[in-house]
């Protein structure tokens, strides 16, 4: 699929069950929520089980990544808070930066928009490893500034959007995850066929 300037890019992951539901499940029913919550037609990636990051943070994760139009009148804002509002119905929790978590859903990109603007986006994207761990920003950036550094994202993502193109780095999904080592892209791996769209 080509990502169209309008399209939402969304990355899920979990490594904690909720009660008797497995990460897995977690993720099945997150999705079918966004769905119901407006964002039809929603194209989603296989599951992918991949290891915890940070290593050794906690249990290894199951992630998925899925893309749809953006809703006549919604804009970027509005898809964060809804991804957020279906975080916490998850029981999602803010504790550590980059802890475990019963859900995440991680607003990659909308189309080509980048926000707030070029120059935040490039000092979020280049901020050094030791940062990243402390440092969160206070406002929404898109592209997501790490996108292009995690296979547990750019893996699902290529099955449902090979073809979007990076704003600032110029880049398809598809050369993204080709420039990452060869043994995180080898980490990820599928836990199922892909689901058909909505």
């Amino acid at each position: 699929m080509t990502a169209a300037t309008d399209h939402v890019l969304v990355a899920i992951g979990a490594n904690l069950p909720i009660g008797a539901a497995t990460p897995a499940e977690t993720l099945r029913a997150a999705l079918a929520a966004l769905q119901a919550a407006g964002l039809s037609g929603l194209r989603i990636s296989r599951l992918y089980a991949t290891p915890c990051f940070p290593p050794g943070a906690g249990p290894d994760y199951v992630n998925a990544a899925a893309a749809a139009p953006m809703p006549a009148g919604w804009d970027a804002p509005r898809v964060l808070a809804l991804c957020h509002a279906i975080e916490d119905r998850f029981g999602r929790t803010r504790q550590t930066r980059w802890g475990m978590r019963t859900l995440d859903l991680d607003l990659l990109a909308v189309g080509q928009t980048v926000l707030p603007d070029a120059a935040t986006q490039d000092q979020w994207r280049a901020l050094p490893p030791d940062l990243q761990a402390r440092q969160a920003p206070d406002r929404l950036i898109l592209p997501h500034p790490r996108l292009q550094d995690r296979a547990f994202v750019l893996v699902p993502l290529a099955d449902v959007a090979p073809d979007w193109r990076h704003p600032r780095l110029h880049r398809s999904v598809t050369e993204l995850l080709a420039a990452l080592p060869a043994a995180d892209r080898a980490a990820v791996t599928p836990l199922d066929p892909p689901p058909q769209a909505a």
